[in-house]
């Protein structure tokens, strides 16, 4: 059972935790699928550009990495996360200061809310050696097309880049019937 292979998907900041497993369990994973977050070492220069339009959307990052963040994250109902984010996520900002709440009030507060401190992908990954289907909302605010494009440069395996139109950050909810009809074709293509 322990040398079982299985496709893994992996959604924003689930996404970056995904892209680490995939770096260091290759041989295990038979097709990985990532959901609006780039490979790290794509997302990481495209901070880097002078420009600073990645800078520039990735701007409420370093406050989910702030002592008492969730506090303040979720105080007024969540204002700080709304009027941090905006736009098109207000839906899913509400939806996520709900459940924050409910699994502050169940004990687990900021450690299931704060998903970023996890994220602790910062550092440079190795190529992606396993089949990867990025899917990726031309509308995302969080993430620019530089760093989405630059993906393709860190996966040396079968690689497919597939943009959602007006999707944002949130294909499946989004783009449900596009999004999973994309993950069952890859996962199809490559079976475990």
């Amino acid at each position: 059972m322990g040398n079982k292979r299985f496709h893994l998907a992996g959604h924003d900041w689930g996404g970056s935790i995904a892209w680490g497993l995939a770096d260091r369990h290759s041989e295990r994973i038979a097709s990985l699928t990532i959901l609006s977050r780039p490979h790290p070492n794509a997302f990481n220069r495209a901070l880097q550009i002078e420009d600073g339009d990645q800078a520039h959307r990735s701007r409420h990052h370093k406050a989910f990495l702030e002592p008492g963040a969730a506090d303040i994250v979720l105080a007024d109902d969540a204002r700080w996360l709304r009027e941090a984010v905006g736009g098109q996520r207000r839906a899913a900002i509400r939806h996520r200061g709900a459940s924050c709440r409910a699994r502050q009030q169940a004990g687990h507060g900021s450690r299931a809310c704060l998903v970023s401190r996890a994220r602790a992908i910062r550092g440079p990954l190795g190529p992606i050696r396993v089949p990867t289907l990025y899917i990726w909302g031309d509308a995302d605010d969080t993430v620019g097309r530089i760093a989405a494009d630059g993906t393709r440069d860190f996966i040396a395996a079968p690689y497919r880049f597939e943009v959602l139109r007006a999707s944002g950050i949130l294909p499946p909810t989004r783009r449900p019937i596009g999004s999973a009809k994309l993950m069952l074709e890859h996962i199809r293509t490559h079976p475990a």
